[in-house]
């Protein structure tokens, strides 16, 4: 029987309880300790008068106090929305009016964004996570201090526990709703590809308010440890690696090649690390085997998803990856092969399933696809068809099952009736060796349609 993500917590305090659950860098909790403070977090909100369903915002950098209100919304029923701090005014306006969320849980140092004229109707709503109370602003300290733990919420599974918002490259951003099934199922099958085993320290490298940190559930349901970087830099990224022995994490190619580039990697102790993996964009195979070379302690490995699918659909195995990069094997320019609980198919613009080898737009099933978008129900109709998520990646998946990603839909350019993928011309440019970084694009003709 599936639990909610609040049950899931309550399991694993009764379960591993004596085990570290977090680590900073002058302390650690264990997941009994957790678990009761997640309960108390759940009891602050609720004496907040917030019901079941409704929703928070979190508006903060990477910490354990984030996890912990996080899932002390998941606890007591609440919605979670955690917002990109990168965001301009205009952009979290229209977060905040979307969702309707109620307090914002904020950090102290991003405070003064509310200043702002377009997010003022904001200004007293907010609680501060972080900080002492300096001004008229609750804390969540002195709020956490007089509450007291609650039982698990009686919600149901296909609830929605969390809305993510997407980056809006096609307009307006639009809030994914992730539901308590969705989260559980892709952590669970994520975990049990990669290898995951209780004795790891996970690290939460990747932004909170994105989709990949959702990865590191999967590293809590089976009782590892966690510790948290706020803002990546290369030192900071290399130096919690040696000082809290992590063993596992999560990043994305920029990540690693500003380390691999940094006079820090020189010295770096990454020993520990006994698995990584990378996505969220394309990663040249040289920077792969550069990478490779840098941590060679570490099994990497690739990742392909969306933040409606909770976010992973593929795996690269560790140990096929590890191969491919020894034998520079064409297999590095795939993103692995679907996880244990997603199928996924190519179709051509009439929707007909086509063969292996052949190119089209990916759609993909599974308990880890979202229940669509919020108050969007045309744009939810659009990308839901009978069950199948339009993921709008252009892909093609060879006879093996391993898939590889083309381009994405809407950046396909038709010149003189053909079609391009500018990813493929990319990649035959990034071939060159004083070539770093590029981009493709297609611009208008008058007799070709588009010129490349």
């Amino acid at each position: 029987m599936m639990l909610t993500l609040g049950e899931e917590m309550s399991r694993i305090g009764r379960h591993y309880g004596n085990r570290t659950a977090v680590v900073d860098e002058s302390s650690s909790l264990s997941w009994k300790d957790f678990s009761t403070r997640i309960a108390t977090a759940a009891g602050m909100l609720r004496g907040l008068g917030i019901e079941p369903g409704q929703r928070i915002a979190i508006y903060s950098r990477n910490s354990a106090r984030f996890d912990e209100l996080k899932w002390g919304a998941f606890h007591a029923g609440i919605v979670a929305v955690p917002i990109n701090w990168r965001l301009a005014p205009p952009e979290i306006a229209h977060i905040l009016q979307d969702s309707k969320c109620e307090p914002i849980f904020i950090e102290e140092d991003f405070i003064d964004i509310f200043n702002s004229p377009e997010l003022q109707p904001w200004r007293d709503k907010l609680i501060k996570l972080t900080g002492p109370r300096e001004d008229a602003l609750d804390t969540y300290e002195q709020l956490f201090e007089s509450a007291s733990e609650v039982d698990v919420a009686n919600v149901s599974p296909d609830d929605d526990a969390l809305i993510l918002y997407t980056g809006g490259t096609t307009g307006r951003s639009k809030g994914v709703r992730l539901t308590h099934s969705n989260i559980i199922s892709c952590a669970s099958a994520f975990a049990l590809a990669t290898r995951g085993q209780p004795d790891d320290t996970y690290l939460h490298l990747a932004p909170m308010f994105h989709s990949a940190d959702l990865l590191g559930t999967g590293w809590m349901l089976i009782g590892a440890a966690h510790t948290y970087l706020p803002m990546f830099s290369p030192a900071g990224f290399l130096n919690v690696i040696s000082e809290r022995q992590v063993s596992m994490t999560i990043a994305v190619p920029t990540m690693l090649m500003m380390t691999l580039t940094d006079p820090a990697m020189e010295s770096a102790d990454t020993r520990s690390l006994r698995m990584m993996g990378f996505g969220a964009s394309p990663m040249d195979p040289a920077w792969i085997k550069r990478t490779a070379e840098g941590f060679p302690h570490t099994s990497l490995f690739n990742c392909y998803g969306l933040t409606e699918t909770s976010p992973d659909l593929t795996v690269f195995d560790p140990d096929e990856f590890r191969q491919a990069v020894q034998e520079d094997s064409p297999l590095l320019a795939s993103v692995g092969r679907p996880n244990c609980l997603v199928d996924l198919k190519v179709v051509d613009a009439d929707g007909n399933a086509l063969s292996p080898g052949e190119t089209g737009v990916l759609l993909a099933r599974g308990p880890n696809i979202t229940k669509g978008y919020l108050n969007l129900p045309e744009e939810t109709a659009a990308a839901l068809q009978d069950g199948w998520l339009r993921t709008g990646d252009v892909a093609r998946i060879d006879t093996d099952g391993y898939v590889y990603l083309v381009d994405r839909e809407k950046d396909l350019i038709i010149t003189g009736g053909e079609n391009v993928y500018s990813s493929e011309v990319e990649t035959a440019l990034y071939q060159h060796p004083d070539i770093h970084e590029c981009a493709v694009i297609g611009t208008h003709d008058d007799r070709l349609g588009q010129l490349v």
